[in-house]
C-alpha cells in the first residue's frame, strides 16, 4: 500500500501482477476494466454487489431544509442522488477480527 494506508489502483494492479502472474500492463488494464464496468453500472442507475465484499447502492434523496451552522440561516438542499456502500457481513467480521 502506498500513502498512509491507502490502497490505490497501482497497488491492485501490482498485486495482480505478483499473485496471478499477469504482466504489469495487463494487470493495470484489468483493474481499469473492472472499475469502468462498476462506474458504468452505477451511472446507469444499477447497484453493484460484490459477494463477500459489499454492495454499492444508489439512493435518491429528496429536497429538504438545511441550516448553515455558522449563521443559522435555513437553506433548501436540492434533491440529489447519493452513492452509499454497505459492507457484507463477511467483510464486517474480517474488519472487526483484524
Amino acid at each position: 500500500m502506498s500513502e498512509a494506508g491507502t490502497l490505490t489502483r497501482a497497488d491492485l494492479a501490482e498485486s495482480l501482477h505478483k499473485q496471478v502472474g499477469l504482466s504489469r500492463a495487463d494487470s493495470s488494464r484489468l483493474v481499469e476494466q473492472i472499475l469502468d464496468n462498476m462506474c458504468g453500472a452505477l451511472a446507469k442507475g444499477e447497484n453493484v454487489k460484490i459477494s463477500g465484499f459489499g454492495t454499492f447502492v444508489l439512493r435518491d434523496k429528496g429536497e429538504r431544509i438545511g441550516r448553515n451552522p455558522k449563521t443559522g440561516v435555513e437553506v433548501p438542499i436540492a434533491p440529489r442522488r447519493v452513492l452509499t456502500f454497505r459492507a457484507s457481513q463477511m467483510m464486517r467480521d474480517r474488519i472487526v477480527a483484524g
